[in-house]
């Protein structure tokens, strides 16, 4: 018997509401599977199983606010551990009626449950189809504001209302996103910097980055693209940051526990700003290893699913390192505050034409001011002078990203 319980999302996490379940006791799981959506104040997270198994129970109703690491499910090892209920013997209203003299048929063999049944209610949630059968709600007419377009029971009631016959007042107004609270997302993330603040002995770095080969091939490589296809210089920057850190894996981790622990991977937190107000850095795994191409499809179905609020725990849980930049709206250097229990937070400012001296000579040429805030615990200003310049000097060939 194995427990899931409420991961903790974040250092600013305490607890989070379970909006949907998306298993029911039975069910085989996989390790990945999404099993649930729980709302924080960063909005819908869908809950992932990190072990195999099948649904011994669940130990959290659906609206129920639980603490991080408190159970909320239960896992079987086998399948044979999970205690079905017995079938009802027919009633001899509902006996088939055999003729005489002819033997009975066989009895039907019984259909075992689907191996995946987390993946069989993606479309429509469990409480939602519950919700719609009772409110006499098509599901085929309803759109799903869910994970993936999954419908929950929120679309359901709304399909509901909207239904209904009644005055028309005006266009209604249109409902509040589910699940995330700018003002209450705004306290949780000015309490964890305020105590990264507190107990980090942060120091920062900066240096001007020559983009010229970088721009030049970014132009040639784009030329003839679909706009969709199209690269852009963010991917280079997380991507130069990446193969950095192979070089200098001190600033890939965590500080915890009085001690480094290095990070399984090169997880790179994106920073997203969100419509309205508000910062979320979920990570995209194994930065190192995706072409540009593939990294940059990584960036955009990222960026689009942290504003829709799709996001899955494992991107919030074990981001290794935060890149983050505000180029796009003129900012010409990022200092930022580390997300504990990160090490390192690389900033990038806008790219634009500055005059830098090359070959002895003033040249304007494109430029990015690149910037390091790291743990003093783990590095120093040397170690991070030589990061940045890793980066930097990676970013003259960009063709080798």
């Amino acid at each position: 018997m194995a427990n899931i319980i409420m991961p903790s999302l974040g250092a600013d996490m305490e607890d989070g509401r379970l909006a949907e379940w998306l298993i029911k006791p039975g069910d085989r799981i996989r390790r990945g599977d999404i099993i649930a959506v729980v709302e924080t104040q960063k909005g819908a997270i869908e809950i992932e199983a990190f072990e195999t198994g099948t649904v011994a129970g669940l130990d959290a109703e659906i609206g129920a606010t639980v603490p991080v690491g408190a159970v909320i499910a239960r896992l079987a090892a086998t399948a044979a551990a999970v205690p079905l209920p017995e079938p009802a013997a027919p009633t001899a209203a509902e006996a088939p009626c055999i003729p005489a003299g002819e033997p009975p048929a066989p009895a039907p063999k019984p259909v075992p449950p689907p191996a995946v049944a987390v993946r069989a209610a993606r479309r429509v949630s469990p409480a939602g189809r519950k919700l719609a059968a009772q409110l006499g709600v098509d599901v085929a007419t309803v759109d799903g504001s869910g994970p993936a377009g999954a419908i929950t029971s929120s679309d359901v009631r709304r399909a509901s209302e909207r239904a209904r016959p009644g005055p028309a007042r005006g266009k209604p107004a249109a409902p509040k996103p589910r699940g995330l609270d700018l003002g209450e997302m705004r306290k949780a993330i000015a309490a964890a910097m305020a105590k990264a603040k507190r107990e980090i002995p942060h120091y920062y770095l900066s240096t001007g980055v020559d983009l010229k080969a970088a721009s030049d091939w970014l132009a040639a490589t784009n030329a003839g693209r679909a706009p969709e296809d199209r690269l852009l210089m963010a991917c280079l920057l997380v991507k130069a940051t990446a193969l950095a850190l192979k070089k200098h894996p001190t600033f890939n981790g965590f500080y915890e526990n009085g001690a480094f622990r290095p990070g399984p991977g090169i997880h790179v937190g994106n920073a997203v700003a969100l419509r309205g107000g508000g910062l979320i850095a979920p990570a995209i795994h194994d930065c190192d290893g995706l072409t540009l191409e593939a990294l940059m499809a990584a960036i955009r179905d990222l960026v689009a699913r942290v504003r829709k609020g799709g996001l899955r725990s494992s991107e919030m849980t074990d981001p290794t390192i935060t890149v983050s930049s505000l180029g796009d709206r003129g900012v010409e250097a990022l200092f930022g505050v580390l997300y504990p229990p990160q090490v390192a937070l690389v900033g990038f400012g806008k790219v634009g034409d500055r005059v830098l001296p090359i070959d002895g000579r003033p040249t304007v040429r494109p430029a990015v001011t690149l910037c390091l805030a790291a743990d003093h615990r783990v590095s120093d200003g040397h170690s991070g002078g030589l990061f940045l310049r890793r980066i930097a000097e990676l970013l003259q060939e960009p063709a080798k990203l």
